[in-house]
This record gives structure tokens, C-alpha cells and sequence, in this order.
């Protein structure tokens, strides 16, 4: 069955609200944005996290994702696609996991098998 596909144009969040940018090499457009691929950019931003130290906090915020999950059914040029039960875990820049991205919207029109 057919399951939508991120593109560039999907809406990313780490687990603390901060928004994930897609930088992708994929040139191929499907209804107006690049399908997302493993291998892309992801580049978080806005990232509020801290950890305790002493009395009282240090900013620890996740910087990039990893996925660990892809849709192996849907590629491009050979890379896998991702689709919203694609499983990536965002890092802080100590590559720290800190909690999985969220998948908030895609295109519905782009899916894949």
C-alpha cells in the first residue's frame, strides 16, 4: 500500500519544538518540492534544550538527524526515501541522541510502495 513520502517541503520537529531544515542533492521534484533521502542535510534550529550542571544549566541542543529507519520500498538514485514512520533520532553537536524527530506534515499527494 502506498504511504506518503517526505519532501523538502515536509515539517519536521526535534522532540523540544526546534524546526528541522532539509538540504537535499535530489534534484528530482515531486509536486514542487525533492523527495527527502537518507543521505540529505537534516539541520535543526531553534532548539531550546539545556542539561542540568551544577546550580544551573547548559544549552545542549540538537543540531542534526540520524535515521535509523528508512522506506526501503521508495528510492532515488539508489538512496533510500522517507516516509512518517522513517525512525531518526536527533543529536546534539556532541552526537548525544536526545529524543526522535517528529514528522508534523507531508505532501499527501507524493507516496510511494
Amino acid at each position: 500500500m502506498a504511504q506518503p513520502l517526505l519532501t523538502t517541503a515536509s515539517s519536521l520537529q526535534c522532540p523540544h519544538g526546534g524546526s528541522v531544515a532539509i538540504a537535499s542533492a535530489n534534484a528530482r521534484a515531486i509536486a514542487g518540492a525533492p523527495l527527502a533521502l537518507a543521505s540529505d542535510v537534516f539541520t535543526i534550529a531553534g532548539c531550546p534544550f539545556q542539561i542540568p550542571v551544577g546550580a544551573g544549566t547548559v544549552p545542549h541542543p540538537c543540531l542534526t538527524v540520524q535515521w535509523i529507519t528508512v522506506n526501503l520500498h521508495t528510492t532515488v538514485g539508489g538512496q533510500p526515501t522517507l516516509a512518517p514512520d522513517s525512525v531518526g533520532l536527533c543529536l546534539a553537536g556532541d552526537q548525544v541522541p536526545q529524543g526522535p524527530v517528529s514528522v508534523v506534515t507531508v505532501q499527501p499527494r507524493v507516496s510511494g510502495s
